[in-house]
């Protein structure tokens, strides 16, 4: 059975398996990201279909990469084939752009972690009394500050 013959699952089911809170899912509903969920008649929760849930994790996957919703727009206009002209080059940019974004991300995050272990070791050279390895650790937190300042403002 594929997943699009499966059988309706619960919002709860759908998050459990996606990682997606359940607000999260409403919101997408709400703002059209995924299509209206149909209702169970008796008890009027929600019921998602195999479709559905396949697409609720992709989402959730991009969703994990820190991309926008714009941008998973576009990335469902595609899988959809709504969007005249989307391109398998257009969709390349998409995810190389973020990719892009996420090495961005990583390299402030190395500067913070350097900044982290430097004032580790200038302790640790205190602690050992060490004043020849407190004078390059300052000379190396010194060097870094610049740098660590430049993560906090996104450049």
């Amino acid at each position: 059975m594929t997943m699009t013959e499966a059988p309706p699952v619960s919002i709860q089911e759908v998050s459990r398996r996606s990682g997606l809170s359940e607000p999260t899912l409403r919101y997408y509903e709400k703002i059209g990201l995924i299509d209206p969920v149909p209702r169970d008649e008796s008890s009027g929760h929600r019921r998602y279909s195999g479709l559905a849930v396949e697409r609720i994790e992709a989402l959730s996957c991009l969703k994990a990469t820190g991309m926008g919703l714009q941008d998973m727009r576009t990335y469902l206009r595609h899988l959809d084939g709504r969007e005249d002209g989307e391109s398998p080059a257009r969709l390349r940019e998409l995810f190389l752009r973020n990719a892009d974004r996420v090495a961005e991300e990583m390299d402030r995050l190395r500067v913070r972690l350097r900044y982290l272990r430097l004032k580790a070791d200038l302790w640790d050279a205190r602690e050992q009394r060490d004043g020849e390895a407190e004078r390059l650790a300052v000379q190396e937190i010194t060097r870094t500050v610049p740098e660590l300042r430049q993560t906090r403002s996104g450049r």
